[in-house]
């Protein structure tokens, strides 16, 4: 049996007409339908006929980059690095893991303990803080980044939906209900919410005159106005809004009592909203109080001693964790970070160091030639 193919048909892959047999006529022919080919279409895309612009390394264009580079970064490292030296910054660490310090009393404090333990931290500022000062609390060995912990939350319900405050979503379990009541705000996340109380003051000739320190403005405005909101109702009277509902297990005092204030109480109050907001790593700092400057002639804390007074609530030995208080000013490029100065430092560094090496390998070895087609 013999089979004979046209040139054009084995390229296409099929065959147009029938398989030959002895005693004449066609297998599989017929010339009624189109004939399929697996052949693309002929189009630039298709058919790979693009231009295409393929960049040839030399030295006349890596070694000036590499300088440029070089020149830009480094200025630039260095500026953010000195403006990053200029913030004022100081931190206490009130742990009180050891033996002398004044809050080691309360080192093994629970959630509910009543009256709370209370101590004070006696420092000195060597450097007057000029503006705004910001007051952080940061905790360490903390993993609000685990993938349980970040999902124990149902945002319907801290967005003001009533359905699903007494209904809480099952992703705040084992915090969603407490004695057969929903637990309002549930879930881990606002369970351990930071509790501890401080307080600053200047000691001027023995007398202690306390800092106004702002609790409003340290959430973030979206935070605030759109995504927490009051259940809908009687905006004045919280008790009734939240009746059915019971507090957070660890909580001393239910979510309509954490102000005085009625817009800045409930889920909208703002400790609670910065709390919220998961850090990414186990060593953070929250946002908590602001202390502004009043007299531009004068700093906001001036150099002298100073005293911390501490209502000791939020437990963290049992984790082996570490509390601190941060006073901070800020600049144009945020809190005290040095990290990304001395990265552009570093890789500016590196690519004029390269680009001095590379100069010399093309100064001394760019003339010998390696191949008759390649110009030097």
């Amino acid at each position: 049996m013999a089979v004979n193919y046209s040139a054009k048909e084995e390229a296409d892959g099929h065959p147009s007409g029938g398989v030959g047999v002895p005693g004449g006529g066609a297998v599989g022919g017929g010339g009624g339908g189109a004939v399929k080919t697996r052949k693309p279409d002929n189009t630039a895309f298709k058919q790979q006929r693009l231009p295409a612009w393929q960049p040839i390394l030399t030295a006349g264009t890596v070694l000036p980059a590499f300088f440029i580079i070089g020149l830009i970064f480094i200025p630039i490292g260095i500026g953010i690095f000195v403006t990053s030296n200029n913030i004022r910054e100081y931190e206490i660490d009130y742990t009180g893991t050891e033996p002398s310090s004044p809050c080691n009393k309360c080192l093994n404090v629970s959630w509910d303990s009543t009256p709370p333990c209370t101590c004070t931290i006696n420092f000195t500022l060597e450097h007057a803080f000029e503006s705004n000062v910001f007051m952080y609390y940061g905790l360490s060995n903390f993993y609000q980044n685990h993938r349980r912990y970040v999902k124990s939350r149902d945002d319907s319900q801290l967005n003001g939906d009533n359905s699903s405050l007494l209904n809480p979503s099952k992703e705040c379990e084992p915090y969603r209900t407490n004695e057969d009541k929903p637990i309002a705000p549930c879930g881990a996340i606002a369970n351990s919410m930071f509790n501890d109380t401080l307080e600053l003051y200047r000691i001027d000739n023995d007398t202690r005159t306390p800092i106004p320190l702002i609790k409003k403005g340290i959430a973030w405005w979206t935070d605030k106005n759109v995504k927490f909101r009051n259940p809908t109702g009687d905006g004045n009277n919280l008790t009734a809004l939240f009746q059915g509902t019971t507090k957070p297990v660890n909580w001393p005092k239910p979510v309509y009592m954490l102000d005085s204030e009625p817009d800045n109480n409930g889920f909208i109050n703002e400790d609670f909203i910065v709390w919220m907001r998961t850090a990414a790593l186990p060593t953070f700092r929250k946002l908590y109080r602001l202390i502004e400057r009043k007299n531009n002639l004068q700093p906001t804390l001036q150099a002298g001693k100073y005293s911390l007074d501490i209502a000791y609530n939020y437990p963290v030995h049992s984790f082996d964790g570490r509390k601190r208080m941060i006073l901070s000013t800020i600049s144009w490029m945020g809190g005290k970070n040095p990290f990304l100065g001395i990265a552009y430092i570093t890789v500016g560094s590196i690519c004029f160091f390269l680009g001095v090496v590379l100069l010399f390998i093309h100064h001394k070895y760019g003339n010998r030639n390696t191949s008759a087609d390649i110009p030097n």
